[in-house]
Parts: C-alpha cells; structure tokens; sequence
C-alpha cells in the first residue's frame, strides 16, 4: 500500500473480520475505528472474498463488478433468501413453477391435478385456478408461457382406457383462460414446450420391440379447434429410433440468434472442457463416436454388414440370420442383445444423415436447437441429443406427416450428443439460451451395462453439469451440494433455473439451493418440510425465487436489499395511527 495511506488493521483483528459472517463484519465495522479507515481497501476486501467465499484463486472478479468491496456485497445482500411469503392454496405435491416472460405472473402445477396462475404483486395472490380432472388427468407437472404470455402450455399425466397413463397438453388462454386444444403426449414426461409464438412440440412413441422404439415429435398450432379444415394444424419434425429401452423425454428449445452477446459469459475456465469427465461427441463422425463411448466389454464376435459394396441392408440382414441359424456366428448373444443389433442393423440405411455444421456461424442466426434427454445403454436417461431445427420446419404448413421425406429414410440421426454418463434428473437454459444446466446423479466409474432393463447404481449426489451449446463443450466443473435419494425406478424430475447471475435447483434433501454462476459457489439452502421439485426467478428480478415442495407449499424468496426496500415502501403503523387521530379531529 502508498505511503501515507490507510493502515491495515493488526494481524489479529484482520483474522476476525475474515471469519465473521458478512452481516457481522459490517456492524463490526460501524464501531471499529481501525475497520473504518479501510473499510474501502480493495486488498482486504478481496482477502476477505476468496477466504469467506472459499473461491479459488484462479477465478477472476466478476467482469460486471466495480471492485471486491461491491463484489462481496453483491453476494450477501442480493440473494434472494429470505423467506417473505408462504402459499398455501394448493392441497397436495407442487411439482412445478413457470414465470411469464414480463414477470407479472406465474403458474403452478401441482398432484391436485390444477395449474393456478397467480398475480406477482407486492404481496402474491391466486388469480385464476383450472381443475383437469374433467379431462381425466391424474395429475399436472409443468407449464410454460408463450414468447408473448397470451398462451400457457400446460402438461399433465392422462388416464386412458383400461387405466393406461399417457401424457396430455393443454392450451389455456390467458385472456380469458379457456381450453383452447389438447394434445396427446407420450410418454408423459416428454412434457412439451413452445417452438414459437402458437405453435408446441409433443412427442408419441411406437413400439418396435421388447428394448426397441421409436420417438416422433410433432409441432402442433396451438389453435386446433379454431383454424380451418383446410389448414394444417399438426406436423411431423422428427421421427428418432431408440435403442435398449431408452425414449425421448423433457424437450425444450434453445434459440442461437444470442450466442455472441451472452448475459454472462463462462469463458475463464474452457481449458476445463478439454478434460471433461462429460464426454461430448458429433454422431458425423465414427471415430469420435467410438473414443467417446463408455467402455463395454468385448461383444460376442459377430459378422459385421459391409459398409462398402453397396449391399443393400435387407440382404444384410438376411445373411446375418443365415449366419445365425447354421452356426457360423457364436451362440453368444441374449435376446436383448439380438434386438438391439438387428434394430441397428435394419435402421443403418434408413436414417437421415445429421446436418452439416451444427454450430451456429453468426449471431442473427434464426436456427434453433431442439434439446432432450434420450440414452443408447439402458432406460434411464444419460445423454442429451441436440438436433437443428431450420427455419422452413416452424410452421405447421407445408406437406403433412414427412411426405417430404425419401421413402427409404425412415429415421432422423441425431446432431449432436453430450453424454453424461449418470441419470439425468434436471435441465435448464440460461436466459441468453447460450448455456445448458444439468442435474443428474452418477454411475460408478468404469461400470459395465449388460442389461438395459437394470441400469447401474446412481450416486445421492447431485452434480450439476454447465455446457457451452456454442461450442458444444462442457465449461466450469461440476456444481455440488444438493442430494437424492431415490433408486433408479424411482427416479424423478428436479427443476432447476437459471438468471443471470445465480443458478438454482431443488433437491429431495428438503431444500433449494442458490450458486453463483460465476464463481460456482453454493450461496444459500433454502429450507422446506419435504422435497423441493421446482424452483424458479423471475425473468425481470433475479433477486425473486420461488420454491415448490412435496409439502404442498410454494414459498417466496427474496433478497435482503428487497426486504429492506419492501419494508421501506410499507406505512409505518405510527404514521397511520397519527392520519387516523388528524382525521378524527377534523
């Protein structure tokens, strides 16, 4: 430090300040004499930030912040963790919670089978609440507001015929919110999102074979009873075979055009992806396929078709069974195993290849990523696929049901797939959609699936992976805090979300969990009586977050800054009592 400048305070009182709580170093600081002379000191400040904080080193300041002093207040004071407001009004589990894009409003979805909309006011109310079980719904489990908050998409789990579960969604007019169209969904937790302003994508599942299926996504108008006969109101995007029991679930959509000017950018770590524990890999390429693949025990020595020499796959596979049958392949094969590599086999020549450079080349980009979860081992899901979808494919115009499509190419391939190597539990996007936010619970190192029908042991730890859909690369290392418990069978969705700042999640260890996304620190738990399966901020406040638990409630967030300015807002009951006396007197 200058000469003539503040003096540090004495090695021992330094020591305190680092290990007080940070609220108890600022009331410490009003009445230490030596605490305010460098109470400004950007060397103590950021001591203080990296030991309090237990922050790496390597990691810079924020690249928003002014200095450590604001930095250090930033991340105790603007933290939305204190809990103002508990709702009460829905009778069993809240599975779910949706903002509108203005942040006036929100939606809940809850085992009581309705989605209540409430107003986001000073104090929260319950403005509207739609019951589904006229409709047989058991239950709702997720919604979400079109781009302009006219339209809410609300899905749910249905009861068909014979006590069958699929999905359903439902279009709910927030004008009036009346039923504007249903949608078949299945499976149910596909769950459906919005491709634009009226037009959602479902999904459907047919059945080839004990292990083996096929996933099609469909984009609905939203305005199914409305528009003409003559008009198209359904089509075909995609048709994706599965593999060893796996589907296609939880879709949502990223739009690129933001890419080049994110919220926040996560960049002082990409060094970091390269040593990924999550391998990413291109399905254009058979030798990046192959190096990213988890490590299978040696197959049973089977004929392999020919890539060359143009023999048409039916031949193939004929000559595979003629192999089979007379013994020149090795009896070492189960009939899942069997399945699966007729299903490859057959699907080789009837898939469309993946599309030309998936990354997106400039920043006005109209493209968009379809994101799910999906798997090629087992059941339960531990990849994510990404596949293009080009501006031509938005409208529900044009041919129905693929009749574009070559009548020999029955499938679509995937454009990309990140492996995680774990359960997927949760996904979310970052408001500027640049980044994608994991949860998922993991497999044992260098375990070994021989049966897709049991999936290996999954870890009560939650990791909370962070992936770069620019790059298509893994940045940051693995956010942890949060806990399950539920074996593999049992397994469900954990909603998490994403602003600007923070990332939060919920978890089935009675709490939600707020990091910080630049430094990836944990910063609060936010407490309930039973598990949290939703949280959520509000898009125009990140110091605003909404939790939902097994324990019926939805509990309100916010920060201590937002506490303070609330309460300054209120009247105060003397300046009331004083109005009241005035009053009486005139």
């Amino acid at each position: 430090m200058a000469a003539g400048g503040p003096r540090l305070p004495d090695p021992v009182l330094f020591e305190i300040f680092l290990y007080l709580d940070a609220p108890d170093v600022l009331a410490v600081g009003l009445v230490c004499r030596q605490w305010r002379a460098v109470s400004r000191d950007e060397f103590l400040w950021k001591e203080l930030f990296y030991r309090y904080y237990r922050v790496s080193r390597d990691v810079p300041r924020h690249p928003a912040a002014v200095s450590w002093y604001d930095e250090f207040q930033r991340l105790y004071d603007t933290i939305p963790c204190v809990e103002v407001q508990a709702l009460k009004e829905h009778n069993d589990q809240v599975l779910h919670l949706s903002f509108s894009h203005s942040g006036c409003l929100f939606a809940s979805c809850s085992k009581d089978c309705t989605v209540k909309i409430w107003s986001n006011e000073l104090d929260i109310s319950l403005q509207h609440s739609s019951n589904m079980r006229p409709y047989n719904w058991s239950y709702t489990q997720f919604s979400q507001f079109n781009s302009d908050d006219s339209l809410l998409l609300v899905s749910g789990v249905f009861v068909g015929p014979h006590n069958s579960s699929s999905g359903e969604i439902a279009v709910i007019s927030m004008e009036n919110f009346t039923l504007l169209s249903r949608v078949r969904n299945k499976p149910y937790d596909v769950f459906g999102c919005w491709l634009n302003e009226t037009n959602l994508i479902s999904g459907n599942l047919h059945r080839i074979g004990r292990i083996t299926s096929c996933s099609v996504l469909w984009l609905n108008n939203a305005f199914q009873g409305i528009e003409s006969e003559n008009v198209n109101v359904v089509k075909r995007l995609f048709k994706i075979q599965n593999l060893n029991a796996s589907t296609i679930r939880t879709v949502m959509v990223a739009d690129c055009s933001r890419y080049d000017s994110p919220d926040l950018l996560l960049d002082y770590e990409e060094q970091l992806a390269a040593s990924s524990t999550c391998p990413v890999f291109d399905l254009g390429s058979d030798s990046e396929e192959e190096e990213a693949k988890p490590k299978q025990p040696p197959e049973p020595a089977v004929q392999e078709l020919p890539d060359a020499g143009g023999v048409p796959a039916e031949d193939g596979l004929q000559q595979f069974f003629d192999d089979i049958m007379e013994g020149r392949v090795r009896p070492a094969m189960t009939e899942t195993e069997l399945e699966t590599k007729v299903a490859e086999l057959f699907v080789r020549n009837r898939t469309k290849p993946p599309e030309p450079n998936l990354l997106p080349t400039d920043s006005s980009s109209k493209t968009k990523y379809l994101i799910f979860t999906t798997g090629c081992l087992t059941y339960s899901p531990h990849q994510i696929g990404i596949k293009r979808i080009l501006p031509h494919q938005m409208t529900t115009a044009g041919p129905v049901l693929g009749e574009e499509r070559r009548s020999d190419e029955f499938f679509d391939s995937l454009d990309h797939v990140i492996d995680i190597h774990g359960h997927i539990i949760g996904m979310g996007l970052s408001p500027d959609h640049r980044y994608l936010y994991v949860n998922s619970r993991a497999w044992p190192r260098d375990c070994v699936i021989s049966d897709p029908m049991q999936p290996p042991p999954i870890a009560e730890e939650i990791d909370l992976h962070v992936f770069d859909l620019k790059t298509m690369k893994e940045v940051k290392r693995a956010l942890r805090a949060h806990r399950a418990y539920t074996p593999n069978e049992e397994c469900f969705f954990i909603f998490l979300d994403v602003s600007r700042d923070f990332v939060a999640s919920g978890a089935e260890d009675r709490h939600g969990y707020i990091w910080d996304r630049h430094y990836n620190i944990c910063l609060a738990k936010l407490q309930h009586d039973n598990v949290v399966n939703s949280v959520a901020f509000s898009p125009v406040e990140q110091e605003l977050l909404l939790t939902a638990s097994d324990d019926t409630t939805i509990k309100v967030w916010r920060s201590p800054r937002a506490v303070r300015v609330r309460q300054a807002r209120r009247p105060r009951p003397r300046k009331l009592l004083f109005s009241w006396l005035m009053n009486q007197k005139s």
